[in-house]
């Protein structure tokens, strides 16, 4: 008798054979990690793994430079907005394609004020709040290769070094946390997008 294909088989299957998805997914914080090359002009994303049942552990890939606009003569820093608020609930882990997040409606709604960080203190700051965190939300694309992952989780509407306007599909990381019932939504964008 034939086994039925595992929720994370099939999903594999759908990524690598239909577009990319744009996804809202809720997970279990599990493991983090700063990312590791020889050459340290590559390194640009931290890595939050996250399980999600039925699917397993994802990847989210969240950058912390911008490695085209380096290379384009841009400023690669990343301007990061964060949005306070608090949860009564612990979201449900799940996965599910949705609509699309478009910054400028948080940033009306929110008021929201974006600082510059350098690459060091963005990564440092992403790492100890991913650490303590008990559950997270993310909005980005779905991707298969050697894992399955979620990656473009940050503004995509045109940059100085990327001019290609993709509305509407905005990532975006948001962060629950133990003490006090707290959340922190943090979007992010490049030199040169509004």
């Amino acid at each position: 008798m034939a086994r039925r294909p595992d929720a994370r088989a099939l999903l594999f299957e759908r990524i690598r054979t239909s577009p990319a998805k744009f996804v809202h997914v809720r997970g279990v914080p599990y493991t983090v990690a700063v990312e590791e090359s020889e050459d340290p002009l590559k390194i640009d994303h931290v890595y939050l793994n996250v399980e999600v049942p039925p699917f397993g552990r994802l990847r989210v890939a969240i950058n912390t430079l911008s490695r085209a606009s380096r290379e384009a003569g841009f400023d690669p820093r990343i301007r990061v907005g964060i949005i306070q608020s608090t949860y009564t609930e612990k979201p449900l882990p799940s996965l599910e394609e949705c609509n699309g997040l478009d910054y400028a409606k948080q940033d009306e709604k929110h008021g929201v004020k974006y600082e510059i960080y350098e690459q060091a203190a963005l990564t440092e700051m992403l790492v100890t709040k991913m650490k303590v965190a008990i559950r997270a939300e993310i909005w980005g694309e779905l991707y298969a290769r050697d894992h399955l992952g979620i990656h473009q989780v940050h503004c995509r509407r045109a940059s100085k070094a990327v001019p290609v306007d993709v509305p509407n599909r905005d990532g975006a990381l948001k962060l629950f946390y133990p003490q006090d019932n707290a959340t922190e939504a943090f979007l992010f964008k490049f030199d040169g997008q509004a």
